[in-house]
């Protein structure tokens, strides 16, 4: 929000905010650094260049990295229902990479890189179907790097694409292109993409359903976050491929209207959240066709991206 309107309010509440969540850095329980600290930290970091900001970024890159295992090449997820995996590994797992690659930038420490690359390899090489729809859980022998299972958590069923799932790779993948310029990550995001925009059950105002498997469509909950995170991407995708930027940018643009339009919380309600609308995990019974953080978060990155690109100014 500051970045949106350089109002000093908003710089202040940033700041209050993020300074609250910094004792996260040493928490080794969870993989979900990145979203944590590097949407918080890292944001705060390339705007006012805090070097307390840098300093706890580096401590959770440093972190983030002991949940690794390199007999299988990847970031171990989650650490619960042990009844059920060895070493379960989520698709979502793909945007915690961002932390390692600014680390290693930062730092010149190759092993934050290769933690990274391999981690993004292993997960293109176990985690995809051949039509680019992705699992949701891949369980590991750490040992072996063997494939124990494939499953899902959030989405509906084992074989079904859970639609916020196929936004994390799109946006994992189109990401990890940017840190390492390799083609085989361009691809997969290229993909990915395709999969989603040519889904026969992708809604026409782009706004995906909760799975893009799920029973009762066309009466199953949106999953609006699944439709920024896809914008956002769409965006940094665009400036990579020419000959098919103009449409991946029309299509984030449709997203954006869409959701300013039709999925738009009312101003002063919904304890201040922006959109509506979002699926957390239906088989949970857990925050259905509700407003989540994660949408506005990525709706407000869209935004961003969008306008530098209408000024022609880069993304980066």
């Amino acid at each position: 929000m500051y970045e949106y309107t350089r109002e000093p309010f908003w710089k202040d509440q940033a700041d209050l905010h993020t300074r609250l969540i910094e004792r996260e850095q040493w928490n080794g329980g969870t993989h979900d650094m990145g979203f944590k600290m590097y949407c918080s930290y890292g944001n705060g970091y390339r705007l006012t260049g805090d070097p307390v900001y840098k300093d706890i970024l580096l401590q959770s890159a440093h972190t983030l990295i002991t949940r690794y295992k390199e007999g299988a090449g990847i970031l171990r997820s989650w650490d619960h229902n042990t009844d059920k995996w060895d070493c379960p590994v989520i698709i979502d797992n793909m945007m915690n990479l961002e932390l390692l690659f600014w680390a290693f930038n930062q730092t010149q420490d190759s092993v934050f890189y290769h933690i990274a690359v391999n981690h993004a390899r292993t997960t293109l090489k176990n985690h995809f179907r051949e039509d680019y729809s992705t699992y949701h859980v891949v369980d590991y022998d750490t040992l072996t790097g063997a494939v124990r299972t494939k499953a899902t958590h959030q989405g509906y069923a084992h074989e079904s694409a859970w639609s916020r799932g196929q936004a994390w790779g799109l946006y994992g993948y189109t990401m990890c292109y940017r840190e390492t310029g390799l083609p085989e990550f361009l691809e997969q995001a290229q993909q990915i993409e395709k999969f989603i925009f040519n889904h026969a059950r992708l809604p026409a105002d782009l706004i995906p359903y909760w799975d893009f498997d799920a029973p009762e469509i066309p009466d199953e909950p949106r999953d609006v976050s699944a439709a920024t995170c896809t914008a956002s991407a769409l965006y940094e995708l665009s400036t990579y491929v020419p000959g098919k930027g103009e449409n991946y940018r029309r299509n984030a643009d449709r997203i954006l209207e869409n959701a300013t339009r039709h999925y738009r919380a009312t101003l002063g309600e919904n304890n201040g959240f922006l959109l509506l609308h979002s699926t957390g995990s239906k088989p949970h019974n857990s925050e259905i066709d509700v407003p989540i953080v994660y949408a506005d978060y990525y709706f407000l990155e869209a935004l961003l991206r969008k306008a530098r690109l209408d000024r022609n100014e880069p993304l980066f």
